[in-house]
């Protein structure tokens, strides 16, 4: 019995190493703007969802960390193949960027894509809603919404509601 429960622990502590570590880089925390290449970038946060070439030849690259995930982190590599810098948007400054008569690509260039299970029609009112679920000030998941006419794809309104999954409906905290 020893044996294998000794067995068992050194396996859950280089599990959790291995975890740990791939974690690292999944912010991208382990890159230096200015030195870090698109490579580099790739290698260390993965395939990026979404990828805009700008006119000048750079990039930004859209990592959601969803489903299950409260942020999403924009990559931003310059012309020179190198990486500018890497901003963490689902927070209320990135928020109040998103105004009514933006467009579908414009909401995605700030805040990347929302959850696929979180989008919804309503028909009635001919609405599609884009949700983000984030972390508060409180430390609390909230979703973070966009509606747009689902005809014309203009944003139409946003607000925010509590992500109530938790237990017994309530809040979940962030990192549980």
């Amino acid at each position: 019995m020893d044996g294998n429960f000794s067995a068992w622990v050194r396996g859950l502590v280089v599990g959790s190493a291995l975890l740990v570590s791939a974690c690292a880089g999944y912010s991208g925390s382990n890159l230096k703007p200015g030195v870090s290449t698109l490579p580099e970038v790739l290698a260390s946060m993965g395939e990026p969802a979404m990828v805009w070439k700008n006119p000048d030849g750079s990039e930004q690259l859209a990592y959601p960390r969803g489903p299950l995930g409260t942020q999403t982190f924009m990559a931003y590599v310059g012309p020179d193949g190198k990486l500018q810098r890497i901003d963490k948007v689902l927070n209320t400054e990135h928020f109040a960027r998103i105004q009514v008569g933006m467009n579908k690509e414009q909401v995605l260039r700030v805040l990347g894509p929302s959850g696929s299970s979180w989008t919804q029609f309503y028909s009635r009112s001919n609405l599609l809603a884009w949700s983000w679920l984030f972390c508060n000030s409180w430390n609390s998941q909230e979703f973070f919404d966009v509606m747009f006419d689902a005809t014309s794809g203009i944003v139409h309104s946003t607000g925010q509601h509590p992500n109530l999954s938790g237990r017994d409906g309530g809040q979940p905290l962030c990192g549980q």
